[in-house]
């Protein structure tokens, strides 16, 4: 519709609201893959979460900027917008904890050093190391950063995959015109029995109308 600002879709069977009274039997963690190059999306997909899972905050974030551009190295400076977001949505008790995926020792390092909150974790990709480097095993064990695995693809999203989608839920739209700006991954957990109680995902996307 011309009129129309946001579009909501929701599968609304697909999210389960957490019952109060439970919520300290469960840890809520996330995963945000951002797309766009906007720090202040973090804010938007925390409180969205939040909102659909009907919690005040969030147990854990391990964050996954945006794929960088030809030319342009992932360094600590790349890092710092997207973690000073992060930092202050822990300040604000949005999030207790908050992590990094696939930094090496040199990079974690830095970001340890720099950041005023201190990476809680850091995942490794399975598919590009079969064994823990020890050097980046040795500094996390020293500075208390839990080392995970995960086996996700670099773009967990495409633009492309997003629009074929959309065009085929949704007849009437120019799925063309829509470009994703973060996906996030949630898993609601049963701490006593280490279970996933629900999971899901939540994407943002906007519409660059012509």
């Amino acid at each position: 519709q011309e009129t129309l600002e946001v579009l909501e879709c929701t599968v609304a069977q697909a999210i389960e609201k957490i019952n109060p009274e439970e919520r300290d039997e469960l840890k809520v963690s996330a995963k945000l893959f951002i797309v766009g190059s906007n720090s202040s999306s973090i804010r938007d997909a925390a409180d969205l979460a939040c909102s659909a899972l009907g919690v005040a905050q969030l147990d854990s974030v391990i964050i996954v900027p945006p794929p960088v551009e030809d030319g342009i190295n992932f360094s600590l400076e790349y890092l710092q917008p997207y973690w000073k977001e992060l930092e202050n949505l822990v300040q604000n008790k949005k999030i207790v904890a908050i992590g990094t995926s696939d930094l090496d020792k040199t990079l974690l390092e830095q970001l340890y050093l720099w950041a005023q909150v201190k990476p809680s974790s850091n995942q490794v990709n399975l598919a590009s190391c079969c064994v823990m480097p020890p050097d980046l095993t040795a500094f996390a064990k020293e500075c208390d950063i839990q080392l995970l695995t995960h086996n996700d693809p670099k773009e967990l999203l495409c633009e492309a995959s997003f629009q074929e989608v959309l065009q085929e839920s949704i007849q009437n739209m120019k799925a063309n015109e829509w470009i994703p700006l973060w996906l996030l991954r949630y898993s609601v957990i049963v701490k006593s029995r280490g279970i996933i109680k629900s999971k899901g995902y939540i994407i943002q996307a906007k519409r660059n109308a012509s």
